[in-house]
């Protein structure tokens, strides 16, 4: 019972984490309602692989060695954040070109492996969310966690993490959404890439103002 508690007391946690608005949801939105639910639900599922990833991370204690090298978490951040200026910088450059909605058939203009990936890698280009995972994991769990907590975090979050955004897939994917996408697929890119590229900026601030003190 106890054991159950600490798994219900992380996963709220992360599920609220998850909730909370910044790139990947901005990205997972645009994807959906840009070619297909297949492509957005790949997406969702490249978001949970990556929240999977950073878990193990964090149960590995490779999160204490970035904060203990101060320099080599810094670096990290500033890469993720180049990544996401210049992903913000696709989508707003590609604002004017013409799209045709996916179909039903899955037809896009992004492959389904590539929705996957791009979703992946924009998860893991923040790797504060280790940092967080971590605390979370610290905060809630004993000293001296039972086997089966530590097995069962990966998975778990990647279900969190991924159902979440199936959700955000469904949602953006419908033909109202879809449609509504076409009529201002200019301001909408444009909105996208702009709210992607300054998440990547201020990443990138945070840490040469680290770099100063």
């Amino acid at each position: 019972m106890a054991t159950f508690g600490i798994l219900i007391g992380i996963m709220i946690a992360i599920a609220i984490g998850a909730m909370s608005p910044g790139p990947s949801f901005v990205l997972v939105s645009r994807v959906s309602i840009a070619n297909t639910r297949v492509h957005g639900l790949s997406a969702a599922i490249g978001m949970g692989l990556g929240g999977a990833f950073f878990a193990i991370l964090a149960l590995a204690g490779l999160v204490t060695l970035l904060e203990r090298v101060e320099w080599l978490y810094l670096v990290l951040k500033i890469a993720g954040g180049l990544y996401l200026v210049y992903l913000g910088v696709v989508i707003w450059r590609g604002a004017r070109e013409p799209v045709s909605v996916g179909s039903a058939e899955g037809r896009g203009t992004l492959s389904v492996p590539r929705a996957l990936m791009l979703g992946f890698v924009t998860q893991v280009s923040n790797p504060k969310t280790a940092v967080v995972y971590a605390s979370i994991f610290a905060a809630l769990m004993p000293q001296n966690p039972p086997p089966f907590v530590v097995l069962a975090l990966p998975p778990l979050i990647f279900i969190i993490e991924t159902s979440w955004y199936a959700v955000v897939a469904v949602a953006f994917s419908a033909s109202r959404s879809q449609q509504a996408y076409l009529g201002a697929k200019l301001w909408v890119d444009r909105l996208a890439g702009a709210v992607i590229g300054a998440l990547g900026l201020r990443l990138i601030g945070e840490s040469l103002a680290q770099l100063r003190r």
